[in-house]
């Protein structure tokens, strides 16, 4: 990991389990397995970050349960316990064409095809069926809109997102 890569948040700890430093995961992944596709984990402990490895994992009930380098009992693990995980964006796989990373969108610009500015994306929310833009808008918004949800359906509202420009078009009425 060099000095300048950003991290990226994927997953938290949550209570100890067992006597031999076994923590549970909350994983913040798509498919909750995948964190432990990333390392090494920087774990963010009384305002220190420190890079971890995870020695074994497993399934535990409807959740994960991870075993760290270093980490040997219960005490140890307790000090871990509500330590966000974060994995560098280096490690992160390259995607294809068209893809996103969520992180890659928040601040971008979003104008509607006849040029009104909409606001920025300040959020990304998953739904059953397709993400969704958190849109805040300006605070001299036309239409008096604090916030716009648009769905995150490309080639139908979501028309270009170009990350050199910082700017995404979309097929929206900005009065919606």
């Amino acid at each position: 990991m060099s000095s300048n890569d950003e991290l990226i948040l994927v997953g938290k700890f949550g209570a100890v389990y067992g006597i031999n430093g076994w923590l549970k995961v909350n994983s913040y992944t798509d498919f909750p397995e995948g964190i432990f596709d990333y390392t090494p984990w920087v774990v963010s402990v009384q305002g220190r970050q420190q890079q971890m490895q995870v020695t074994s994992w497993k399934r535990h009930s409807n959740g994960l349960i991870a075993k760290l380098e270093g980490i040997s009992d219960r005490d140890q693990a307790q000090r871990l316990v509500n330590a966000d995980i974060a994995v560098p964006t280096s490690v992160l796989p390259a995607l294809g064409e068209g893809d996103y990373y969520w992180k890659d969108l928040m601040g971008l610009a979003v104008v509607n095809e006849a040029g009104y500015h909409l606001g920025e994306v300040s959020d990304m929310m998953e739904t059953g069926s397709n993400d969704v833009l958190v849109v805040k808008a300006n605070r001299t918004d036309a239409f008096g809109k604090k916030e716009r949800l648009l769905p995150f359906l490309t080639n139908t509202v979501i028309k270009d997102i170009n990350l050199t420009e910082r700017r995404i078009v979309v097929d929206w009425d900005p009065a919606f």
